[in-house]
């Protein structure tokens, strides 16, 4: 069960400015029934390029309902210069958040908005879910291109292939595309570690894929980290790995040591951004 904010579920149980709109200035329509998500939005713009009424029609989930209701909410009164830059953030932040899970909904409605402000104006729009969208269509399970999945990893820091399909929905479906997203990812955070500072040497787990860094954590545990515990009676199992965070428990006799702290922290994190990211915290699993 997702974890909504109050806000979510207001929005979801009493949405705001659902409908059609009679004699829209643009409309912008996105998603696809077959996808699963759909959102029609109509905006009516006045002469001075004010944004006076946004209404929608959605089909989908909660997550996608709210989303719609608050995307009318915030841009109401804006002028369509403001519009355009809001952003997927700041639909989830006027509801206090959204589970990672469902965030592909607030992405939606930016693509929405941005879909009827081009409308608008006369360009060319081809929305998610169809297979003239710009760039190579990478998901076809979902019909998400190269350049969406692309936007979304450098817009929302992505770093993992779950947090792309949460965002985009692509990989969620056969999982065939899933050694593509590995490899734009990599492509993305590729770009960021392009310059190192000068003086500096590039971190071991760098232009590595996420499933290639998780490995090289595994790795050094095993070989480099378990066999120093073990020696003293102690061990360590490997829970969880989250971007930065690696959460592991401590079993035999390091699960009782007095300095389990230090143990943590002074070897098995030191060790570990040593030889894999000088970013990664330690932490223990409870």
């Amino acid at each position: 069960m997702w974890e909504y904010t109050d806000k979510v579920k207001e929005h979801f149980l009493n949405p705001r400015n659902a409908g059609a709109m009679e004699n829209p200035s643009a409309v912008g329509e996105v998603g696809s029934l077959a996808c699963g998500d759909a959102l029609k939005l109509f905006l009516k713009i006045n002469d001075d390029e004010i944004i006076e009424e946004a209404t929608f029609q959605t089909f989908g989930c909660a997550s996608a309902i709210a989303s719609s209701s608050a995307l009318t909410e915030l841009v109401t009164g804006m002028s369509v210069a403001e519009a355009e830059k809001l952003t997927n953030k700041e639909i989830a932040a006027y509801l206090g958040g959204l589970p990672r899970e469902k965030m592909h909904c607030s992405v939606m409605g930016q693509e929405a908005l941005e879909a009827a402000i081009k409308a608008w104006r006369g360009e060319e729009f081809t929305p998610m879910g169809h297979a003239h969208h710009e760039g190579e269509l990478i998901c076809e399970c979902f019909g998400v291109t190269d350049e969406q999945i692309l936007r979304a990893i450098k817009e929302n820091d992505l770093k993992t292939v779950e947090d792309v399909t949460y965002y985009t929905k692509a990989g969620g479906g056969c999982g065939n595309c899933v050694p593509d997203l590995e490899r734009l990812l990599a492509e993305a955070q590729g770009e960021k570690a392009a310059c190192p500072a000068p003086g500096l040497d590039p971190s071991p787990a760098a232009g590595l894929t996420n499933l290639q860094r998780m490995r090289l954590i595994e790795e050094v545990i095993d070989k480099e980290v378990r066999p120093m515990l073990q020696r003293d009676g102690g061990d360590l199992e490997l829970v969880d790995i989250d971007r930065e965070k690696v959460f592991v428990a401590l079993r035999g006799m390091c699960s009782s040591c007095p300095s389990s702290k230090a143990t943590l922290e002074g070897f098995i994190e030191k060790t570990l951004r040593e030889k894999v990211d000088p970013d990664i915290v330690v932490q223990e699993a409870k």
